[in-house]
């Protein structure tokens, strides 16, 4: 498995440690042989991204890109200054941003309420384990 990583944002963060929780979290649910992007991307970019794919004003936290072809699963883009207003410890909240983008790009999705017990669980407890858990 290959987690590409692009940095173009100014806050500090643990670029190896979230890539290699994405991985696990990929492992753990069965997916070790996908390659995945995570970008991380200050808030100007993120509320591009966010006008243009959802057609929502302003950044938010984190957004997936399936792709799903050729090994290539997806995009996860995460906005640390996002997350950082969200949960004033960003390396926890970035942990959850990680995992939940790429449970997004497996298919999980919490529009409903049973499907978000379920993604919540697993990403509750891949974030909380660094995503060597089985929830």
């Amino acid at each position: 498995m290959t987690v590409l990583v692009s940095n173009r944002q100014d806050l500090p963060l643990d670029e190896p440690s979230l890539a290699s929780l994405a991985g696990r979290t990929l492992a753990a649910e069965g997916r070790p042989q996908v390659e995945l992007s995570l970008s991380f991307v200050g808030p100007e970019e993120m509320g591009d991204l966010h006008a243009r794919y959802l057609g929502e004003p302003g950044p938010t936290d984190v957004l997936s890109f399936p792709l799903d072809e050729d090994g290539l699963l997806g995009d996860v883009v995460v906005c640390p200054a996002e997350a950082r207003r969200n949960n004033p410890d960003l390396e926890a909240e970035l942990r959850l941003l990680v995992v939940h983008g790429t449970l997004h790009l497996l298919g999980y999705d919490h529009e409903e309420e049973r499907e978000r017990s379920a993604m919540w669980a697993k990403q509750e407890a891949y974030a909380a384990a660094g995503g060597g858990a089985s929830p």
